[in-house]
C-alpha cells in the first residue's frame, strides 16, 4: 500500500481519517493524498426533456471551500511525512469512486448524521475497485497489529482478505470470525486460516453462536472482546435494499463500529 486517499469535506470531521491514513502510510512509507470532496448539492429535475442538474446554493464559494478543506486536512497531517494535498476543484461522489481506482486505498469516516456521507463511501467501495477504510470517530493509537475478519465465507470477504493482504502479512496476530447463520456457501474458517498459512500468516478461528442478536452487533462486541484495532468485512454480501428494509452487518457495522474497518465489495 502506497498511495492512500482522503477526501476532505470541513462539515465531516476528518481528524481521524487522516490519522488512520497517516498510520497506515507509516506501515508502508506510503504517500496520502487529501482532496477536497464536494458537498451533496440538491438535485432540480425539469421535464421534456428529463434532466437533472445539480445547483450549489446562491452563496457557494468553491475556493473558499477548498481552503478550508485543506486547512482541515493539513490540521489532522500536522507534522506527518508525505502527506500533500492534490490541487485542483472538487470533486463529487461519482468522481471520488473513480479517483480511487489510483490509490491502494481510500479513508473516510464513519458516514453519519456527525460523520461521512453514505453516498461518498458506497461511491468509492463500489466504483473504485480498490478497498475503502472507514475511521471511527475517536482516532486510533495504532492499526494493524491486531486484525479480526468476518468471514462468511463470501466473495466480498476473500476480496477484502486479498487487497488486505499486506497488512495481514505484517500483523502481530489475526483471527476469522464465523458467525453462525450468517454466511453464504463456501469455506470454513479454518480452511480460510489455512489459505494465510499458505503466505506465511498464523490465523486462528473462532465460530460464535449470535443467540438472537445482530451478526453487526456480535462482531463489533468479539472485535473489541479480541483487541482488534482493524476489522476487515466484505461489504454487502445481502443487497443494499434488503439491509435497507431487513438490516444487516455492514449497516450495523456502518453506525456503530469504533475501531477502524477494511470493507471490500
Amino acid at each position: 500500500m502506497k498511495a492512500i486517499l482522503v477526501p476532505t469535506d470541513p462539515a465531516m470531521p476528518s481528524l481521524s481519517a487522516v490519522t488512520c491514513a497517516r498510520l497506515i502510510a507509516e506501515i508502508f512509507a506510503a504517500s496520502v493524498d487529501g482532496v477536497a470532496l464536494r458537498p451533496a448539492f440538491a438535485e432540480v429535475v425539469a421535464p421534456d426533456p428529463i434532466v437533472a442538474v445539480t445547483l450549489p446554493p446562491a452563496d457557494w464559494d468553491e475556493t473558499k471551500y477548498i481552503r478550508d478543506a485543506r486547512a482541515q486536512f493539513e490540521k489532522g497531517a500536522a507534522g506527518a511525512k508525505n502527506l500533500r494535498w492534490r490541487g485542483g476543484g472538487t470533486i463529487d461522489d461519482g468522481e471520488l469512486g473513480s479517483l480511487g481506482r489510483l490509490y491502494d486505498l481510500t479513508v473516510l469516516p464513519r458516514p453519519g448524521p456527525k460523520g461521512g456521507r453514505v453516498t461518498a463511501f458506497e461511491a468509492a467501495l463500489f466504483d473504485s475497485g480498490r478497498p475503502v477504510l472507514m475511521a471511527p470517530p475517536i482516532a486510533p493509537v495504532t492499526i494493524g497489529q491486531s486484525i479480526m475478519i468476518h468471514w462468511n465465507r463470501s466473495t466480498e470477504t476473500a476480496r477484502a482478505i486479498a487487497l488486505a493482504m499486506p497488512l495481514l502479512v505484517k500483523a502481530n496476530r489475526v483471527q476469522f470470525l464465523f458467525v453462525e447463520g450468517n454466511s453464504v456457501s463456501g469455506p470454513s474458517a479454518r480452511e480460510a486460516a489455512g489459505h494465510l498459512a499458505a503466505h506465511g500468516i498464523a490465523a486462528t478461528e473462532k465460530s460464535v453462536d449470535p443467540k438472537g442478536r445482530n451478526a453487526g452487533e456480535v462482531i463489533l462486541a468479539e472485535a473489541k472482546a479480541y483487541g482488534a484495532d482493524l476489522l476487515l468485512k466484505g461489504a454487502y454480501t445481502q443487497s443494499r435494499l434488503r439491509q435497507m428494509i431487513f438490516g444487516g452487518a455492514t449497516s450495523h457495522i456502518l453506525a456503530r463500529a469504533e475501531l477502524p474497518v477494511l470493507f471490500a465489495h
